[in-house]
């Protein structure tokens, strides 16, 4: 697919995605905060934050479900997720697998792209200028490349991560 199509088939996870980012980002206040603080919900500190947000395909699952990807080539030689991140545009990811039917989410991660970056300039530091994740190409030419969610610590900040299905 390429971009048109890709976005009209994400925009559908639109709603979807709201609602799984409020879960994320809002809280019950404790108790103390309740009782001296008149406060019943606290929300974390995102004003004026970006989010990029990637929704795959529920068959992708159980070959990435560890994992999260970014498109790195596309055949049209635009720039790319990572070109962008890389240039330091976006503070979180919202990256997650459809269901069967694809009318909701069964597995998301809330992902900090500032560890994200720093994970990528570190390793290139240390490996001579290589990239790192698993390189991998599409039928359509497109290019990304797969992170383990295990090699960058301190990046996922929420998620809820359902077993494959």
């Amino acid at each position: 697919m390429g971009y048109k199509e890709d976005r009209i088939w994400s925009d559908g996870f639109t709603t979807v995605i709201k609602r799984n980012l409020g879960e994320a980002v809002i809280r019950v206040a404790p108790n103390e905060d309740d009782l001296e603080r008149n406060t019943d919900f606290i929300v974390f500190d995102l004003y004026g934050k970006r989010i990029a947000c990637r929704i795959r395909k529920n068959s992708d699952l159980k070959w990435y479900h560890n994992q999260f990807t970014i498109r790195t080539a596309r055949p049209s030689g635009v720039r790319t997720e990572l070109d962008k991140i890389m240039e330091g545009l976006g503070d979180y990811l919202f990256y997650g697998f459809s269901n069967y039917d694809e009318t909701d989410l069964v597995q998301w991660i809330l992902g900090d792209l500032n560890v994200f970056r720093n994970y990528i300039f570190q390793y290139m530091k240390n490996n001579h200028g290589e990239l790192p994740g698993i390189l991998k190409r599409n039928d359509d030419g497109t290019m990304f490349r797969a992170f383990y969610y295990r090699d960058i610590p301190d990046f996922i900040k929420e998620s809820r991560m359902d077993q494959p299905r």
